[in-house]
């Protein structure tokens, strides 16, 4: 059996993240697979929780423990496993000890699982997109070009040390990833252009985010005009949009009920940040929100996507997990789901969340931020996913032209129906 685990090791590695990362290895008889899993930078309180060193180095966000807790734990326990079950897999982890996650670290749970299905695809010998879908793993998803995060940019305002929101062009007016990707460079070269003007530097890196400073802007909305103003002068009005992770758990202040410094440096009740939101979609391109409110607020997000005909998407609120996916399908919380397949655990667990979103009529929108690097695109077509965060640019975006080829004529490019909401009449092929 060319798929049968011999070894499974870990390692403590740098990421794109300001926090390590764990790395795992899992080697078959006939394959091999890689994974990493790290933080992000918004994480929600409802997420599986990681383990950390707490010691001096690294910021206390160490995670040697998570390595041992795989090289010493989780490994013996796979050796000899078949590396293409990932169900088999995900549940000999799961039941090392009870509570497994908590006890053994998120992070090493994740990453492990993670490298067990690319080990599972490699030994089989077919693409890890093939091994996730089957036959029918065909949709390429609406990419979209990061344009700036950072949260110093208040003029006058209050600031959040690394928070967001973080702002992005949705390219959805295509006819495939290809054309999609040539949209996003194009205006790419403008919207640097534009910041250029205002002597800002964006990043010559394709897919990073560009950072503003605090004064350059009064006000948010003369961002918001901008990002239009560069869609118009590139020449996509109508095909390219905006989108927005508001990241409201993050400025949301509990006793007083109110966000703090979201957008405007004034304090706003959920009702008036609700009535910001429906103002940004009337007046701006926006055709994707992803988390306009804090982490346990379902109504809020309930009445938004009821108000606004575009993607509402729930990340903290939903945290990858079947069962407030679930929840916010009772209440109409949000019409769409971040998914990060680190976020919840175990590879078996996400998928779960999938079947969940389909079932409910929810679209379900990939993000790469977690360590999934360039195996989010492989992680999109396995699921026939419409749309995804980024990755219209750089080395996901490689990935995916690469996946387009392979398909050649049986690649399906949704367009504009990748995207959930009335404004685009979103019918999701699955």
């Amino acid at each position: 059996m060319n798929s049968e685990i011999i070894s499974v090791t870990a390692r403590q590695v740098f990421t794109r993240r300001p926090n390590m990362g764990v790395e795992a290895t899992v080697i078959t008889t006939g394959g091999a697979g890689r994974a990493v899993c790290t933080a992000g930078v918004s994480v929600g309180a409802h997420e599986v929780a990681f383990k950390y060193d707490y010691g001096a180095k690294w910021g206390g966000k160490g995670v040697e423990g998570a390595v041992r807790s795989i090289n010493e734990i989780i490994s013996p326990k796979l050796r000899g496993l078949d590396s293409s079950s990932q169900r088999g897999i995900d549940e000999a982890i799961l039941n090392i000890c009870e509570d497994a996650k908590t006890a053994l670290g998120g992070n090493a749970v994740a990453a492990v699982s993670a490298a067990a299905l690319k080990a599972g695809a490699d030994s089989l010998r077919i693409p890890l997109y093939r091994h996730i879908g089957g036959e029918f793993a065909a949709t390429l998803p609406v990419p979209s070009m990061p344009a700036f995060g950072g949260s110093t940019r208040y003029g006058g305002g209050v600031s959040n040390p690394g928070i967001k929101p973080s702002y992005g062009f949705v390219c959805y007016g295509f006819a495939s990833f290809y054309e999609a990707s040539a949209a996003a460079w194009d205006i790419s070269v403008v919207w640097k252009a534009e910041l250029r003007k205002r002597g800002l530097h964006f990043p010559e890196s394709p897919g990073s985010f560009g950072i503003i400073p605090q004064g350059v802007f009064k006000d948010e909305r003369e961002i918001w005009d901008l990002m239009a103003h560069t869609i118009r002068a590139a020449g996509y009005e109508n095909r390219v949009g905006l989108q927005v992770d508001a990241a409201a758990d993050s400025y949301y202040m509990k006793e007083q009920g109110k966000y703090r410094g979201l957008f405007t440096g004034k304090e706003l009740g959920p009702d008036e940040l609700l009535d910001m939101f429906v103002k940004m979609t009337e007046d701006h391109p926006f055709v994707i929100i992803e988390d306009p409110f804090e982490e346990n607020d379902y109504a809020h997000h309930a009445w938004l996507t009821e108000e606004v005909d575009i993607q509402i998407v729930g990340d903290d609120l939903f945290t990858t997990n079947a069962g407030r996916l679930r929840k916010g399908a009772e209440t109409g919380a949000c019409n769409a789901v971040l998914l990060k397949v680190n976020q919840i655990g175990t590879i078996t667990e996400a998928l779960e969340m999938v079947h969940a979103a389909k079932q409910e009529g929810y679209q379900v929108m990939p993000c790469d931020s977690r360590g999934e690097g360039e195996a989010i695109a492989d992680y999109c077509v396995g699921i026939n996913a419409g749309c995804v965060r980024e990755c219209a640019l750089g080395s996901d975006a490689n990935r995916f032209l690469e996946i387009e080829s392979e398909l050649g004529a049986s690649a399906i490019f949704l367009g504009s129906r990748g995207l959930s909401g009335r404004r685009f009449h979103a019918k999701i092929d699955y």
